[in-house]
């Protein structure tokens, strides 16, 4: 747009407020900002804006007087010039004197999809009569009625359990923001509309009254539920309980069976309500259930629903010197807050006292500010709203005391690694660690030495059935899918601050270097939480996708647009060598796509992720959103794939499991995603630097003791170079030192179990019956535990078992390849069924780039290897799977898309 305008801005609030900072940003003069006179001592936001920017500021409290203008008033308009009046939010009369004043006329905001809910309280009859879209519209300022021309429309779907804080939070504020910016330009362009509105659909609806809030108990559930969450906060819809009116608030549909809880008795209600542990059920005539959360009673107090019927009269705190300190601090937020009252005393109301919501919003970022460890939600205001209640309320949750349910644990504990690392045994499921259903148990062992490191639960059938029932339940009535990024940042935090006990356990239970496992197992598992925690919100704001232009069926006019949703419960079979790391690549995206997980940890390493479990709950996951089955990938991992309510396998493991997965779960055609097998190529040409391709040709091999799913399974190397390479990579692996995973020192630890250990064993005999030329190593290390030395096989053919077939451990397989045949060595490299990584190590930056194009494999490292990102998507081609880890397309395994076409 090239012109800018002089406006006046009429109204008030935060949302007034933000039209005003972006029309400024913009460009355009705000000659005048009329709002309202202050309350109880404090400025509208508008008005403070406006103050603080020098911007002249008239405060009035009518327009009117026995129906016609103030002629002071409007004199006063007038002074300042406008050309355009722009009202964002505004709750008084404005004579048409002032409407018609300025060239370009005046624009409203509605918060509703004109003519539809013309009138004060469009968003709440928006919710009360069931709408599926709400929207707003910006029109041309008319008497009052809301009938002027509309200059333009947004519409939005309305969620089942939508609220009017979700509906204004999540669409009505920030789009409508940005669309009366938008208005403004189109006006200064001159190609601002005028379009009438229609007389069809149209709707009026006044002001709802307390008095006509009351609960009409003979509707059907969907008509309780949006009577209730349309009168939310304001005015209340409020039914008789044993003689006193009680408003109820936080209301959702209930898809389940009937739970547990002591019946209440509801005037009007031909059923009783049951409070239980989740908050007050009640009835429609359809016999359908409504959840209500919070209840107020006639003196303003406000309970959880769900302890209605306890006495919860507390016994007062005696508070320390931290505490009367933290009291004392909070009163000078509530001083700064309520500068209208003289002194905050212990009976002062918050709310009674002028404090509205948004003040909520900035006392609690303020104690935040002063104390982080103090997490306050907005209902714990409503819950206390006398300044000694609040106090109350916020010791006990600084204390911990008021927790919903102590987490239980039984630890098996260890005085090792000169700390004390404590481990969950149990199976995770529901939010509790319990015994599985049969009681039964296995042993996991640690491989430095042989020895039994605990006892762990074996999940049995019944034990995957009740996690998939808490994960499902999670999903479709919890509020995990209305949760934010916090959880997963808290979680990521608690990883770190545990991350040493978590390398020390991964380092015992999965045979991993220490220091390894501290960088990259517990390491990369802490990134890749905080990078999808970070997508959590995008997710959101992006929701519906794309907008797709399709043939219109003319004389109507289409619109197709796309959503994305999360996919429900889902399955996640992880393997043993990576445990807390192929736990996060795949939990992370899960999670911030809205979903809830059944995890199986491979038999032999279920430590780490029981511990993640324990991490996830102190982190203040909703239980059912995380569960994890330690036990038989034969009977757990199948029966998850089998099972009919869970919606998507995400695995990694062996090619032959992942092709059982994939037959059982077409039973009910669940989405997979495959990380499997891998026999990656790594090409070096003589024009390397060759030091550096030992180095990293080494590290590509026994990374991880070899046990790494994209470790190279077959080095080319150029004829010219092949001794030497050989060589050196041999004076090297002298000089590695094999022993105690807990040793800082240590460069090579043991294999991860004794089956593992004996295959490697056989797939070198089988290499060196076959021909090829055993240069190094092959054999077990002389000590307790599962040690194999570093090896390296020379001659190696292509048809031999150990070129074709991984061997998943520390052995080297190199061929030789002729001078400069480039595309032979490309043929051999790819004549292999798998394709997860490969490599290549030149100085010719073409060559490299011609290579990477012809390798068959979802990864190709060019004179690097084992660089993986959180932000880089990884995944096998061929029989190395499908589907992506880590990067926004992971995100996509996690997601469906719903494409929504509106004719209008």
């Amino acid at each position: 747009y090239q012109r800018k305008l002089k406006l006046a801005l009429i109204g008030q609030s935060i949302f007034g407020q933000e039209v005003y900072n972006k029309l400024r940003k913009e460009g355009h003069k705000v000659v005048g900002v009329f709002t309202v006179p202050d309350k109880n001592g404090q400025a509208d936001p508008l008005a403070l804006a406006a103050e603080k920017d020098g911007t002249p500021v008239f405060k009035f409290a009518r327009w009117r007087a026995k129906g016609k203008p103030i002629q002071e008033v409007v004199a006063a308009y007038k002074s300042v010039g406008a050309e355009l009046n722009v009202l964002p939010f505004c709750t008084q009369f404005i004579p048409m004197d002032v409407i018609d004043c300025p060239k370009h006329g005046s624009i409203i905001y509605h918060p509703s999809i004109l003519p539809r809910h013309r009138g004060a309280s469009a968003i709440n009859w928006t919710l009360i009569q069931g709408d599926k879209k709400a929207g707003f519209t910006i029109f041309w300022a008319d008497d009052g009625l809301d009938t002027g021309p509309i200059l333009l429309q947004r519409e939005c779907d309305v969620g089942q359990n939508d609220t009017v804080d979700d509906l204004y939070n999540r669409f009505l504020f920030p789009e409508g923001i940005k669309a009366m910016v938008e208005a403004v330009h189109l006006i200064a362009d001159g190609k601002a509309p005028r379009i009438p509105q229609p007389k069809e659909g149209a709707t009026y609806e006044g002001i709802q009254k307390k008095e006509n809030a009351e609960i009409s108990w003979d509707q059907p559930a969907a008509a309780l539920h949006n009577w209730i969450r349309g009168h939310d906060k304001v005015p209340g819809a409020w039914a008789t309980i044993d003689g006193q009116v009680v408003t109820f608030y936080g209301s959702s549909l209930l898809n389940a069976s009937v739970p547990a809880g002591q019946e209440l008795a509801i005037k009007g209600a031909s059923k009783a309500g049951l409070v239980t542990k989740n908050g007050l059920v009640v009835f429609g005539n359809d016999g359908k259930m409504v959840l209500v959360r919070n209840l107020q009673f006639e003196d303003g107090k406000m309970i959880p629903a769900s302890k209605y019927f306890s006495a919860d009269e507390k016994t007062a705190l005696e508070l320390t010197e931290e505490e009367k300190k933290m009291a004392e601090d909070i009163r000078a937020i509530w001083k700064g807050i309520l500068s209208n009252v003289a002194i905050i005393e212990d009976s002062t109301d918050f709310f009674k006292s002028g404090a509205s919501s948004m003040h909520v919003v900035r006392m609690l970022e303020e104690i935040k500010q002063k104390y982080s460890g103090l997490q306050l939600q907005n209902e714990d205001v409503y819950m206390a709203t006398k300044f000694a209640d609040f106090i109350q309320m916020a010791v006990r949750k600084f204390r911990g005391e008021d927790k919903e349910e102590e987490l239980e644990i039984d630890y098996v504990s260890k005085n090792v690694n000169n700390m004390t690392v404590n481990m969950p045994y149990q199976c995770f499921i529901n939010g509790q660690f319990i015994n599985a259903d049969d009681g039964k148990t296995y042993d996991t062992v640690n491989p430095a030495d042989g020895s039994i490191i605990a006892s762990v639960s074996s999940a049995s059938l019944a034990d995957v059935d009740k996690a998939v029932a808490a994960a499902k339940e999670a999903f479709e009535n919890g509020e995990w899918g209305r949760m934010n990024a916090r959880e997963m940042y808290r979680l990521a935090d608690l990883m770190e601050e545990h991350q040493e006990e978590l390398a020390t356990i991964e380092s015992i239970d999965s045979g991993a270097v220490y220091t390894l496992a501290l960088k990259t197992h517990v390491g990369m598992s802490v990134q890749t939480f905080r990078y999808f925690a970070g997508w959590c919100d995008k997710i959101q704001a992006s929701e519906y996708g794309a907008t797709i232009p399709i043939n219109q069926a003319r004389p109507n006019h289409n619109l197709t647009f796309t959503k994305k949703e999360p996919i429900g419960v889902c399955a996640i079979v992880i393997p043993w060598n990576y445990p807390l790391m192929m736990l996060a690549w795949k939990s992370a995206a899960c999670l911030a796509a809205g979903n809830t997980l059944v995890l199986k940890p491979a038999q032999v390493t279920p430590l780490t992720s029981l511990k993640f479990a324990e991490l996830s709950a102190k982190a203040g996951f909703p239980k059912g959103v995380i569960n994890i089955l330690p036990g038989s990938g034969g009977l757990v991992g199948q029966h998850l794939s089998e099972h009919p309510d869970v919606r998507k396998v995400g695995f990694t493991g062996s090619t032959p499991t992942g092709k059982q997965i994939m037959k059982s779960a077409a039973t009910n055609l669940k989405k997979v995603s495959l990380e499997l097998g891998g026999k990656s190529p790594l090409i070096i040409f003589s024009d390397c630097e060759l030091d550096r391709a030992v180095k990293m040709g080494m590290g590509a091999v026994y990374f991880n003791k070899g046990e790494n799913c994209i470790a190279a399974g077959r080095l080319f190397v150029e004829e010219s170079i092949h001794d030497e390479f050989v060589r050196k990579v041999v004076e090297e692996i002298k000089k590695m030192k094999i022993g105690d995973p807990l040793d800082r020192s240590t460069d090579h630890g043991p294999q991860n179990n004794k089956a593992h250990l004996e295959k490697l064993l056989q797939y070198c005999e089988t290499g060196v019956k076959e021909g090829a030329t055993l240069v190094y190593g092959g054999r077990q290390v002389r000590r307790p535990g599962f040690f194999m030395e570093p090896t390296v096989f020379t001659d190696v053919e292509d048809h031999m078992h150990i070129a074709q077939e991984e061997s998943f451990g520390p052995v080297m397989v190199i061929s030789k390849f002729k001078n400069g045949d480039v595309d032979g060595v490309l043929r051999r490299a790819n004549t292999t069924e798998y394709g997860l990584a490969s490599g290549v190590f030149t100085k010719d930056i073409s060559k490299a780039l011609y290579i990477s194009e012809k390798l068959e494999a979802g990864t190709v490292f060019i004179n690097t290897y084992n660089k993986t990102d959180v932000a880089a998507p990884f995944g096998g081609f061929k029989q190395s799977g499908f589907g992506k880890d880590l990067g926004e397309e992971a995100l996509h395994e996690y997601l469906r898309t719903k494409a929504i076409t509106v004719e209008y």
